[in-house]
């Protein structure tokens, strides 16, 4: 397949890169530089600029881009950026798609699980769920709903829910793993929130699932089938190091520290069931959080 993918050099767009090239697909990263060396192709959808002529014949594209919502604090400008990032940027994209004489079949598109807000530890969702309440959840709904114009030109679009990717090349486990090192790891607030991951390692063999499944289109749940629990997660990541897990951060000082932040992404969460992967068979290689650890960690 001919394959354009935006957030190529990202977390997830490296590896997704890497995996599909070696495979033998033909990929071509979308950048913000026209001094890219490599074949590409040019956008910056904040100044509604992209090379549309090269998108014309892809077979699939894949969308990764978007402002990270990892950081300190969620100002009101930071806020503003997560948001703007994501929906400018798919609805240009999909914009174009659309308008083309020959778009891709298909267009995967990111988003997250963010979507179903805080839930109790025992409520399972699954992609039937209903939006749950918050800044994550709002961002989602708008993130997927700006996708609507490749969706009703004719184009497969799937939403990727993405869950909490762990990875120690980048994103938030490797900061997340400092305490635990030092033997300073624990539960944050109660500890029952739930904490629905996936291992990175997993997600460009999703990828190409969704690539090659049909079937599959709207949203769809990227993470593991087994959610634990924070106190869980906090004692699995303590036992991959061999290290305790008896520290305890209490809420309010999550609160105090973090903001909204921290509220949502820290002392939130909700059950996530990947039931559209498993219903189309796709067979998790990392489906247990003990051996993804004790992979990722190499222990």
């Amino acid at each position: 397949m001919k394959i354009a993918v935006t957030g190529a050099t990202g977390l997830i767009g490296g590896a997704v890169v890497k995996h599909l090239r070696s495979q033998g697909h033909e990929v071509v990263p979308l950048v913000r530089t026209a001094l890219c060396e490599e074949p590409h192709i040019y956008w910056n959808p904040s100044h509604r600029e992209l090379e549309a002529g090269k998108l014309e014949g892809m077979d699939a594209v894949i969308h990764l881009a978007g402002e990270s919502i990892a950081g300190l604090r969620w100002t009101r400008e930071k806020k503003k950026r997560i948001l703007k990032s994501r929906v400018q940027g798919t609805r240009f994209l999909c914009q174009a798609l659309a308008a083309m004489a020959r778009p891709p079949k298909v267009l995967l598109s990111a988003s997250a699980i963010g979507y179903y807000g805080d839930r109790p530890a025992t409520e399972e969702v699954d992609e039937n769920s209903p939006k749950g309440r918050g800044f994550l959840a709002e961002v989602a709904e708008a993130w997927e709903a700006a996708a609507e114009d490749a969706r009703a030109s004719g184009i497969r679009v799937v939403n990727m829910r993405i869950g909490m990717v762990l990875s120690n090349q980048g994103g938030a486990f490797p900061k997340m793993l400092y305490p635990f090192k030092w033997g300073l790891g624990g539960k944050l607030g109660s500890g029952r929130q739930p904490v629905s991951w996936v291992l990175l390692d997993e997600i460009p063999h999703v990828v190409s699932h969704l690539l090659e499944k049909e079937v599959c289109a709207g949203p769809v749940n990227v993470v593991s089938p087994a959610a634990v629990t924070n106190c869980d997660f906090a004692k699995a990541v303590a036992d991959a190091l061999g290290k305790p897990a008896k520290f305890h951060v209490p809420a309010p000082l999550v609160r105090l520290a973090l903001g909204q932040m921290g509220k949502e992404l820290l002392l939130g969460g909700c059950r996530v069931l990947p039931r559209v992967l498993l219903q189309t068979g796709y067979v998790f290689r990392y489906p247990e959080l003990a051996p993804a650890l004790t992979h990722l960690l190499g222990r």
